[in-house]
């Protein structure tokens, strides 16, 4: 698999999961700018504490993102015209080189999904490691181009969309010399109920594309996809984070809290160490029980020299700490086979004891 590299950190092929703590719009918890700007240095705190390899925010324009008369959306259960509900959760652009320092002293990435050119371009200026792409982004194709052209790592979330959306967004990005891409993914629902997760599609994608395959999670239930997508191979985990599921703001409700974070991080760990490698073999951990419960070839009863070896006088026992005999596997080969000593019960049968030396 092909890796792609954000910072000093490698994701795919066999590196550890790269997970990604989404405070998206969720720093916005009032009208007032300095207690969401606070509120946002938080969730940078949260994601640190828990270990996450990134922390990521959104950064748009209502007037680059909808149309004024888009009305409100159905699925925010708000009356309020979408418009200005983006007009509210906008990130001012001067926070950004702050943001991006204070992730950087937390030793954690900072990463923003722009949703236009000019957003792409101020994050540029303060030195964004890699550009992750949202699910409605996938179809803009001059934005695409305007990202892949910066020539950072993409991270392509592909929510609502079906495989020749995402094979003509890779073919976009490839067109502007770009390789480094990693495909998210993702259902288009907030929060996504399981059944809608589709965790089945992600070996499929590993397959076809040999390239990360994550899975950004917008259900509610924080360990059973994520766990899920990495059992099946997924590279990246993106999952929604905040502080109170009660704040106002359209993400607040479907996103897991600081402590269900930490749990998420620990578990895609220990999940990690559980899962090995492909390879079959004694693990050094197996080694005391393998050396004292395998089975050897044992005298059920005294043997006197010249008695054939049969199943009534032979038996298939554990060693615990003594002596060990032939391999269960020969037992049939030694059956008939006349003993060259007097054998007593419970001796371990040797090769020496039918076949001389």
């Amino acid at each position: 698999m092909k890796q792609i590299k954000i910072g000093k950190r490698e994701i795919g092929n066999g590196s550890p999961c790269f997970i990604i703590a989404e405070a998206g719009a969720n720093f916005r918890i009032s009208d007032k700018p300095e207690e969401n700007f606070k509120h946002a240095l938080k969730l940078i705190d949260l994601a640190s504490e828990a270990k996450a390899d990134a922390v990521k925010f959104q950064l748009y324009r209502a007037d680059k993102l909808y149309v004024k008369n888009a009305g409100h959306a159905d699925y925010l259960g708000k009356k309020k015209p979408i418009y200005e509900i983006i007009e509210e959760m906008e990130v001012p652009y001067e926070w950004l080189p702050k943001l991006k320092e204070y992730c950087d002293k937390k030793n954690i990435i900072f990463l923003c999904t722009p949703f236009d050119e000019e957003s792409t371009d101020e994050l540029e200026k303060i030195g964004i490691e890699c550009y992750k792409i949202a699910s409605y982004t996938i179809s803009h194709i001059p934005l695409l181009k305007h990202i892949a052209k910066k020539g950072k790592p993409i991270i392509l979330s592909t929510g609502a969309s079906d495989i020749h959306d995402l094979q003509r967004a890779i073919n976009v990005i490839k067109a502007e010399g770009n390789e480094d891409i990693a495909i998210m993914q993702c259902t288009a629902k907030y929060p996504a109920p399981l059944n809608t997760i589709n965790l089945k599609v992600i070996p499929n994608l590993i397959k076809t594309y040999n390239i990360p395959i994550g899975l950004s999670d917008h259900s509610r239930e924080p360990l059973i996809a994520p766990l899920g997508a990495v059992a099946l191979g997924a590279s990246i985990i993106e999952k929604h984070f905040t502080t109170d599921n009660n704040l106002p703001g359209p993400d607040h409700g479907f996103a897991i809290l600081s402590h269900e974070l930490k749990e998420l991080v620990t578990s895609i760990r220990q999940l990690e160490a559980a899962l090995g490698d492909e390879n079959k073999f004694v693990l050094e951990d197996e080694k005391e029980i393998y050396n004292f419960a395998r089975r050897y070839v044992y005298a059920k009863t005294d043997i006197k020299k010249g008695d054939a070896f049969s199943k009534d006088n032979l038996a298939i026992l554990r060693s615990g700490k003594s002596d060990k005999g032939i391999h269960p596997a020969k037992f049939y080969d030694i059956l008939g086979k006349k003993s060259l000593k007097d054998i007593k019960r419970d001796e371990p049968i040797k090769e020496e004891y039918f076949h001389g030396k």
